[in-house]
């Protein structure tokens, strides 16, 4: 069993607790939370005990979960991976590339499990896709939600578009080429909302917007490649895929199959609707962490993950400004 605390107990750390209180791998030692109010509703909440610094915590366990304000994120995770724990670190890994190479260099010395916290990768609506040959040459993706003074200690594009920055790297595989950019800082201080075009070396081409002044929530992503379209849903949790096929393929039979006639040609128009399995996100990537420490196996996302959708960020900040 891993020992674990958790470093942070605002919004997102109580989520973080909850699930960490169901997964048998993990033995939740407790947290810390500078903030006397957090601690007292936490600690009744959730009948655990709570740290007078994160020094005792790191004392006290194997493990960190790191759930704390980005600003903090580098000075916490540093800390830790000077002492040698498994290390746990929420979106986005810090606020600058400088902090974040310095992590990577604490990481590779420390020789310890770190996992970022990029949620997305466990949504049941992304997951279904696994076994699917995904090549897209044009992406669409749309992040939007209602305003909340939470998370506008950093940009939107740190904040929200980042989810999908990391995506897009995990599906497209290829070096970004070239970026161009806008936003605006409609109420805090920072972008509040934001459109990017990014084009990859593979020829590959994503359109993002991102926005947290919103009226209503939307979280999907459309990819298009040859032969085949795929829309997937995070927030209702919903995947679809159209694919073409030639006529005379052999098709499954469970498939929904459309024939598509142009005049000059006839293909098959296959619809699928993949099966979506139930599953809580938060609880599937701290459960992935804790099986990659137990034995000993690559994290889901790795700290260079982090890294490379941070660096896309920061180059789009500096492109707006």
């Amino acid at each position: 069993m891993i020992r674990i605390g958790v470093a942070g107990a605002g919004h997102l750390g109580r989520f973080h607790i909850q699930q960490l209180k169901e997964i048998p791998i993990f033995s939740l030692t407790g947290f810390y939370d500078p903030s006397p109010e957090v601690r007292k509703n936490i600690t009744s909440e959730f009948s655990i005990p709570h740290f007078d610094s994160l020094q005792e915590l790191l004392d006290a366990n194997d493990a960190v979960d790191i759930v704390t304000p980005t600003k903090y994120h580098f000075e916490t995770a540093a800390q830790a991976l000077r002492q040698s724990k498994h290390v746990f670190l929420e979106k986005p890994i810090t606020q600058s590339i400088k902090e974040g190479k310095e992590l990577l260099a604490l990481a590779r010395e420390a020789q310890v499990k770190v996992q970022v916290g990029h949620v997305e990768r466990f949504n049941p609506a992304f997951v279904a896709l696994d076994g699917y040959e995904l090549n897209p040459m044009f992406i669409e993706s749309h992040r939007l939600s209602t305003w909340s003074p939470r998370g506008t200690d950093v940009s939107v594009i740190l904040d929200l578009m980042i989810h999908d920055l990391d995506l897009i790297h995990k599906i497209v595989k290829s070096p970004l080429k070239r970026l161009s950019a806008s936003g605006v800082a409609v109420i805090s201080e920072t972008p509040d909302i934001a459109n990017v075009r990014l084009e990859f070396a593979n020829g590959c081409v994503a359109n993002l917007t991102a926005s947290r002044i919103s009226l209503k929530k939307m979280r999907k992503m459309r990819l298009f490649q040859k032969n085949a379209y795929v829309t997937i849903d995070f927030l209702d949790k919903h995947t679809e895929v159209l694919s073409f096929e030639n006529e005379g393929d052999e098709i499954n039979p469970d498939k929904l199959k459309f024939v598509f006639d142009t005049g000059s040609f006839r293909k098959n128009l296959i619809f699928e609707t993949p099966e979506i399995k139930p599953a809580n996100a938060i609880k599937e990537e701290l459960n992935a962490f804790g099986m990659s420490i137990l034995e000993n196996k690559p994290v889901t996302v790795s700290l260079e993950d982090g890294y490379l959708a941070l660096e896309t960020a920061c180059k789009i900040l500096d492109k707006i400004k």
